[in-house]
Parts: structure tokens; C-alpha cells; sequence
């Protein structure tokens, strides 16, 4: 890509993020914290003589960061699917034009989205909340997830249930009181609220089987003016990329840090075997999920503009990026792995090769993560460093039936006769398992109690 900028003293690089929307993290918060855009920006060729004003906002959510963008405060932006169809069709409203760069991070089933209810209840799916009130932050890619999983029931939106906008915010507060029957939300709310004891997941986006990513834009002007300048924000946020994936508990803790958003939630997503993939090509899952984004914001009357998918993503310059880089982005845009885990069993010091049971212990005071082949060797040493007066962080388990992780005391376990535990988000599930494999089905706390033989046993 030739650069056509021109000697200018000052070039402003001005970015938007969403801290607290932890899926933006490598192309926000991390290049911010640990100054990666300084390392990458040009300072050679027609670039030799000019000063950087690089400026970072902060926002919530993505709709006042694309006010700012098409207002030209702005020049780079990461939101999700949604909001940033919405942030294509305000620039095309205004005579302008946005670019779709690069993923940072999604899921191609759709897991990170997600619906809860509070702790109590006694709803246990969707199939319940026939007649209830349920909300969501409007225009979010929560509210495309929320109305895939209604319509699956078969439900009537207009009649069966009722549908409100509500920030993640106001909605902590009003699952708390018992003021909605449920929540619609994205990453991390869906995790976060029931990690922080007053929710509980009824429905993971991997359900919908709905494609969702968090991706970087800009403004397309500037990108022609300045290629080098945005490749540049792209090898940041790929080293971002790579430093996360080598200590995902030390980033963790930053993002922590920054955001008072509990790193155990943050390594759910983003640790080995996480809820969400850091992926930052356009496989034909994400480019499907900017085309349904778009349709369904028309159909909800939230734009009537002639945006395209096709011609609103641009991977030249995460190619570039790539490139540069030195790697390989055809590769990278065949491969679906999730971050990987290569790790011993930290009960029996063997290796695990079989990940369909992981289990993972966070101690505190330990700065890594320890693994396990399955819930009941996590079960068994969580008892032993318990009683050698250790404090247990988080336990985390996966779903055998939609291979995500879980937060292991919301998990449902199956039993079976050899002593072996397998995790579900799902009752329903955990039954099913149960009966096709004669166990028995346990909560967590029936799960803790003894070992997983002796139970089922019983």
C-alpha cells in the first residue's frame, strides 16, 4: 500500500475504546497500558519529521464513540458487530465513510453473548420465559443473540414476551432487586453478573449458533491518507495479541486493574480453551455476522442506509499488518482453535491430552492457573490446598456438550459409575448425560461434598 501523507509536523492518532468491554482489550486497553502503538508507529521516509498526538478516549458502549468518529474527534474505534454496522450506516449518513479493519476477538458460535436471570429464580432456559420481561442493551449484538433464541421458542415478540433497553448497568441493578425476569448482554456481563453471585446463565450464545466479534474501525479518509499509521495500530494490537496468549493471568490481573472487571472473568474469555477466540481475521463466519448485523438493524428501523458488508470490510490493512509481522494470515484464517492448552494434570502430573473435561483452578497467591484432566481431580486437590489453608479463587470446568468454559459453581455435573464429573451449563443437559450414561446428576455443592465415585455411588 503506498502512503500518500504528507510532511506534517503533527499526525493525530486518536482512538476509542471500551475498557470494560474486555474483547477489545488488544486493540484498546493493552496497546494503551503497555505503549505498544509507540513502537510500531513510522518514523522513517515521509514519516522522519513528524510528531505523534496520540490521544485515547474511553466509552461504555459503542454508540457516543461513533458520534465522535463521524464528528471527526476520532480516527480509530472497536465495538462489536452491531454497533459497528451502526457506526458504517452514521459515516455514510454524513457524507463520510467508515472501515471494518480487522476482529480482535469472537466466537464463530456465537459464545460471550448471553442470557441470564437472577440467582434465584427458577427458570432454567428460554423455553421459560414465555410471558416474562426481559432486557437488553438495544442495537447491541446481545439484542441480535436475545431475539435468535425467542424466535427458536417460537415465541410471538410482540405477545409472549416483553422486550426493554437497558444498560448492563442498570441491569445489574434490577436483577438484583428481581425488577426483570431476565438479561440479554455481551462480553462480559453474561459471566460477569453470575460470577459476582447475583445472576445465573440460562443461555450461551453458542446456543443461537450466531457469530459475534469485537473488530477495530476507522475513519476511511484517514486510513487513505495515513496506511502506514493504521498497519501500525495493527502490529500493536497483534503483539497486544501475543503477549496476552503467552501470560493470559499477569494480563488478566492489568485488565483488572483498569477496569475493576474480576480477572477471573477475564481469563474465562481469554485464557486457554476461553469463551472467546482472539482472532483478528475475516472468516466467513464474522463477515456473515457484519451482514446480519446490518439486516437486522434495518429490519429494527435502526438505519435505512445502503451499507454492504462487502464493501464496509477492508483487509488490506490487517494483511499489511500481518505481513509485516511475519505471519501468516492465510493460515490464521483457516485455523478455528481457541487458545490452546498444553499442560500436566496438576493432581497427577500427567499429560493432558484430552480436553473435553478440562477443569482449571485459579489459588490465590499463585500467579498461574492450575489444570486438570476433569472436574474431580479439580474437586479433589481444591479439598486438599483448602485444608492446607489455601484460598481458592475460581474453579473453571467445560461444558461436554458445548465445549465452553464454565464457571464451576454454576455448573450442572453428571456422575457416571466410574467417578468420572462432566460439566453443563444446562440442567437439561446434565440430565441427559446422566441418563444415557447411568449417573447421577449433581449441583456444585453435591459436586464438592465427596468425590465424584462416592456420589454416584449413592
Amino acid at each position: 500500500m503506498a502512503g500518500t501523507a504528507r510532511a506534517e509536523t503533527v499526525i493525530r492518532v486518536a482512538i476509542g475504546t471500551q475498557d470494560t468491554t474486555i474483547n477489545c482489550a488488544t486493540g484498546g486497553l493493552l496497546v494503551r497500558e503497555l505503549k505498544l502503538l509507540e513502537k510500531y508507529l513510522p518514523r522513517d521516509g515521509k514519516y522522519q519529521d513528524v510528531r505523534y498526538d496520540i490521544q485515547w478516549k474511553n466509552f461504555t458502549s459503542g454508540a457516543p464513540l461513533t458520534n465522535e468518529m463521524v464528528a471527526d474527534k476520532l480516527d480509530f474505534g472497536a465495538m462489536a458487530d452491531f454497533p459497528g454496522s451502526l457506526n458504517g450506516a452514521a459515516h455514510l449518513k454524513a457524507g463520510k465513510k467508515s472501515i471494518f479493519l480487522s476482529v480482535l476477538s469472537g466466537s464463530t458460535i456465537g459464545s460471550g453473548n448471553g442470557i441470564v436471570v437472577p440467582k434465584d429464580s427458577p427458570v432454567q432456559s428460554v423455553a421459560e420465559l414465555k410471558g416474562k420481561q426481559i432486557s437488553v442493551p438495544f442495537a447491541s449484538t446481545a439484542h441480535g443473540m436475545l431475539l435468535r433464541a425467542l424466535k427458536a421458542q417460537g415465541f410471538d415478540l410482540e405477545r409472549d414476551v416483553t422486550i426493554l433497553t437497558q444498560a448492563p448497568e442498570v441491569a445489574g441493578s434490577a436483577l438484583q432487586a428481581n425488577k426483570i425476569d431476565a438479561h440479554a448482554d455481551f462480553v462480559p456481563f453474561a459471566d460477569l453478573f453470575p460470577y459476582r453471585g447475583f445472576a445465573r446463565k440460562i443461555l450461551d450464545g453458542a446456543q443461537t449458533n450466531a457469530p459475534t466479534l469485537h473488530g477495530t474501525l476507522v475513519n476511511a479518509d484517514y486510513a487513505k491518507k495515513y496506511p502506514e499509521v493504521v498497519t501500525a495500530y495493527l502490529r500493536a494490537a497483534i503483539e497486544a495479541d501475543r503477549l496476552y496468549a503467552a501470560e493470559p493471568e499477569k494480563y488478566s490481573e492489568l485488565i483488572e486493574k483498569v477496569t475493576g472487571i474480576e480477572a477471573e472473568v477475564n481469563y474465562l474469555f481469554h485464557g486457554p480453551l476461553g469463551l472467546q477466540t482472539r482472532d483478528f481475521t475475516w472468516k466467513p463466519e464474522y463477515r456473515q455476522a457484519i451482514a446480519t448485523s446490518i439486516d437486522t438493524l434495518r429490519l429494527l428501523k435502526r438505519h435505512d442506509s445502503d451499507l454492504r458488508a462487502d464493501t464496509f470490510i477492508d483487509d488490506q490493512y490487517i494483511r499489511a499488518a500481518f505481513k509485516q509481522a511475519g505471519l501468516d494470515y492465510e493460515a490464521r484464517l483457516k485455523d478455528y482453535d481457541r487458545l490452546p492448552l498444553k499442560a500436566q494434570d496438576a493432581l497427577t502430573g500427567k499429560p493432558i491430552t484430552d480436553v473435553a473435561r478440562v477443569a482449571q483452578v485459579w489459588v490465590e497467591g499463585e500467579p498461574k492457573v492450575r489444570h486438570y484432566v476433569g472436574p474431580e481431580n479439580a474437586l479433589a486437590d481444591v479439598k486438599k490446598l483448602e485444608a492446607a489453608g489455601k484460598k481458592i479463587r475460581i474453579v473453571y470446568a467445560q461444558d461436554r456438550k458445548l465445549g465452553i468454559k464454565l464457571l464451576a459453581n454454576q455448573a450442572w455435573f453428571s456422575a457416571d459409575a466410574r467417578g468420572q464429573l462432566n460439566a453443563f451449563l444446562l440442567k437439561d443437559a446434565a440430565v441427559a448425560w446422566a441418563q444415557a450414561n447411568q449417573g447421577k446428576v449433581l449441583d456444585y455443592a453435591q459436586a464438592r461434598a465427596g468425590s465424584a465415585a462416592q456420589v454416584a455411588a449413592k
